[in-house]
């Protein structure tokens, strides 16, 4: 069995894939993307045309991470809507294949934009491009997830309260060190959460500018990637991720926009952005908007600390690993300076 996260079979591979995906012939190539810090992905170059296959990593995981399967029925259930996805071919349960579960999909030819100041592109085409991200945002949020058959994927209840909980018992599964402010915001959380208001959508969980595949030469979305951490629950929590991505320094490994004038850029204003997506899905106005910020930041240094206790225990799929793992402390930092900021 396969045990090496960079490594594939791809003789098992090929003959396994020839018999389950129709007109799809070997012999195939395969080499890892860049990133994937969670799910490894690999681009596949077979006779047949080109595929993507996203794995989990190969040893112990912490429960209900690495949900490759949960991406590839996203993936499936939303290829007759509105939003924009990638094409399933197939999941794998039979961890012998490769060493572990994965999916293939199709592999979209398009732009990915790793930092959201978009310097390789004139400045007018910026604030297009940001207003097609919002837009599939809105959309995503406005699909219905009975029709397309996820009115199962995620639990009733209380969002926030339940994400809360469940990020805390990852942190604490993953935690390495004692991060002062990521206490503060274990105990601040729960004490300030919105009131329950109904409001229930698929929601993307990680939806930021590099997990877009844009048309080649257009201000378009073609696919949405990465749904490993999408499930039932408010969509807010979707777009303060967003702009809180936006806010994080313009170096690191998520790359954001603080210090940057966003006006001589040419994109728009975080208001903007907000009002733009308020607009499309008939909000009249957020309240406790630094909640769902504070909230995002939250959860980001809990998925990162989880990279790093991956790094320590040997089952990296980045040799960044270590690197992006060190940034728990300062995300959890970056939301208590903002909550302090608010209260004055």
């Amino acid at each position: 069995m396969i045990t090496d996260v960079n490594s594939l079979d791809t003789v098992k591979l090929a003959a396994y894939l020839e018999t389950r995906i129709s007109g799809f012939q070997g012999p195939l190539t395969a080499e890892k993307f860049a990133g994937g810090q969670s799910n490894p992905t690999f681009l596949l170059k077979a006779r047949s045309g080109e595929y993507v296959l996203r794995r989990q990593p190969p040893g112990a995981l912490l429960k209900g991470a690495h949900a490759v399967d949960r991406e590839y029925r996203v993936l499936d259930a939303l290829r007759n809507t509105e939003v924009p996805v990638a094409h399933a071919y197939l999941l794998c349960e039979d961890r012998e294949v490769i060493g572990s579960m994965f999916y293939i999909m199709s592999f979209e030819q398009g732009r990915i934009f790793w930092d959201p100041a978009l310097p390789e592109l004139p400045s007018e085409q910026r604030a297009p491009l940001y207003s097609e991200l919002i837009r599939v945002l809105a959309t995503l949020h406005d699909v219905d997830v009975n029709a397309v058959g996820l009115g199962d994927y995620g639990r009733s209840g209380n969002y926030f309260e339940r994400q809360i909980g469940m990020w805390s018992k990852q942190y604490r599964a993953a935690e390495t060190e004692t991060i002062e402010a990521m206490e503060m915001l274990i105990a601040w959380l729960p004490a300030n959460m919105p009131a329950e208001d109904g409001q229930l959508s698929m929601v993307h969980g990680d939806y930021r500018l590099d997990n877009l595949i844009f048309h080649p030469t257009e201000a378009r979305v073609l696919a949405v990637l990465d749904w490993e951490l999408s499930t039932l629950g408010h969509p807010l929590a979707d777009l303060a991720y967003f702009c809180m991505c936006l806010r994080l320094p313009s170096t690191g490994h998520i790359v954001g926009l603080a210090a940057k004038n966003r006006q001589q850029l040419e994109i728009p204003a975080e208001a903007a952005l907000v009002a733009q997506y308020c607009a499309l899905r008939g909000i009249d106005a957020i309240d406790n908007w630094p909640f769902y910020l504070a909230f995002s930041f939250f959860r980001l240094a809990a998925i990162v600390q989880g990279v790093l206790k991956r790094a320590l225990d040997g089952n990296a799929s980045s040799d960044k690993a270590p690197q992006v793992g060190k940034m728990a402390r300062e995300l959890a930092q970056l939301a208590v300076t903002m909550l302090e900021k608010e209260q004055r």
